[in-house]
């Protein structure tokens, strides 16, 4: 399927709009409504400073009567005290007068500027404007998908269709960020609507375990956001779905984030290269997950990709210091594929032709095996480059 489709699942409408929040006049209003109650579930970011739309966002979710998600993109509404959680609250207040539910149906998303208040006639008028603008068409869909973007260079879209217990499931998904990128959450908003039909509990349960391997294994710049927020919505009427066919959803479900999370890197600010790290023979899962991490968000292995340099110093001793036991002179590194450092020794490479390699390609793969256990992990980062320096020098000024 091509970017300029998508498989639209049953049960939802969509708009994104311009109210005049961003000095630019792109888009910044998106609207997701349904005329039944969806199943709701949500993942919010880990950082103590955060923004009013998740602290309203938490306290609806999980949910079974959800109708509506608004999001506005160029302020934040972060660090904006008794005022922001009111203003997030009469955002929902707002659409639920216009879409005939009750307000606590609705959830919030904001993103961009930290610490400033939302221009609130502005954004009431967008509002207004989304909900006549509703449709259930593709071109609805990429519009809410624009209009939650900031400093994104694209859209970041991914669906995927399948058969379960012969009837045709749908899931569409939209994600916006490109820095200010960390576990846990990736920093990032993200909402994912499916025609399944799933319970609230399990909804919730599945997100988490989905989060984990997607959205939790990416890093651009190492910075736990505000607002990072990862809706899944499902419109679904039948029976919910049970056994292997929940399983194989879960599955789709999972490949579907992976991807849409690799997006969030390949888009990183100022970034040339992906980074996919993948660490095994760790003593388990979790330890492997903290050595990829720790690899990942190394400046110094960052710059090297962006060079072309195929420095395994400086990636085998990160995976020395990310504070979990490995077995030095099991340590092995593969670069692009081509073994270049095996059990604790360096071995002879042609440096050149592996730096040509790593330039030429936009992931660049780091295959390290840091002894004999069984854990392993994979993990996705951007490198760093004098566009992302120069670019969040002068964010805000």
């Amino acid at each position: 399927m091509s970017k300029s489709s998508i498989y639209l699942p049953a049960g939802f409408r969509f708009a994104g709009v311009t109210c005049g929040i961003k000095a630019s006049g792109k888009p910044d209003v998106s609207l997701i409504v349904s005329d039944r109650p969806l199943v709701a579930a949500g993942v919010y970011t880990t950082n103590q400073i955060v923004a009013a739309p998740v602290v309203l966002c938490r306290s609806r979710t999980p949910s079974s009567t959800v109708r509506a998600v608004v999001t506005n993109s160029g302020n934040a509404n972060a660090c904006t005290g008794s005022q922001g959680d009111a203003d997030a609250k009469a955002m929902c207040a707002h659409v639920a007068s216009l879409v005939g539910c009750d307000e606590t149906d609705v959830l919030v998303m904001s993103t961009g500027v930290i610490g400033k208040l939302l221009p609130m006639e502005k954004v009431k008028s967008g509002i207004e404007h989304a909900v006549a603008e509703l449709a259930d068409r593709e071109e609805a869909f990429f519009a809410a998908a624009e209009a939650i973007r900031t400093t994104d260079k694209d859209r970041k879209t991914e669906s995927r269709e399948l058969e379960l217990g012969g009837e045709s499931i749908r899931i569409a998904a939209m994600a916006k960020g490109a820095g200010m990128i960390a576990p846990n959450m990736a920093t990032m908003l993200s909402v994912i609507c499916t025609d399944a039909s799933i319970e609230p509990k399990e909804a919730n349960a599945m997100l988490r375990r989905v989060a984990r391997v997607s959205y939790n294994r990416v890093s651009v710049d190492g910075h736990t956001s505000t607002n990072d927020t990862l809706l899944l919505l499902a419109s679904g009427t039948g029976t919910p779905l049970q056994g292997d066919s929940l399983c194989l959803f879960e599955q789709e479900l999972t490949e579907l984030a992976i991807q849409l999370a690799k997006q969030l890197v390949e888009d990183g600010e100022g970034a040339t290269h992906v980074m996919q790290i993948r660490v095994t023979g760790a003593t388990n899962d979790a330890s492997a997950e903290t050595i990829a991490k720790t690899v990942a968000a190394s400046p110094l292995v960052k710059t090297a990709i962006t060079g072309g340099d195929p420095n395994w110093g400086r990636m085998v001793s990160a995976a020395g210091y990310a504070g979990e036991p490995i077995e030095p002179a099991k340590v092995s590194l593969r670069v692009c594929e081509e073994l270049i450092y095996e059990n604790g020794t360096p071995l002879k490479f042609d440096a050149a032709s592996l730096s040509a390699t790593m330039k030429e390609h936009p992931q660049v793969n780091l295959d390290l095996c840091v002894g004999g256990g069984n854990g392993e992990a994979v993990y996705w980062s951007s490198d760093l480059t004098t566009d992302y320096v120069r670019f969040n020098s002068e964010y805000t000024t």
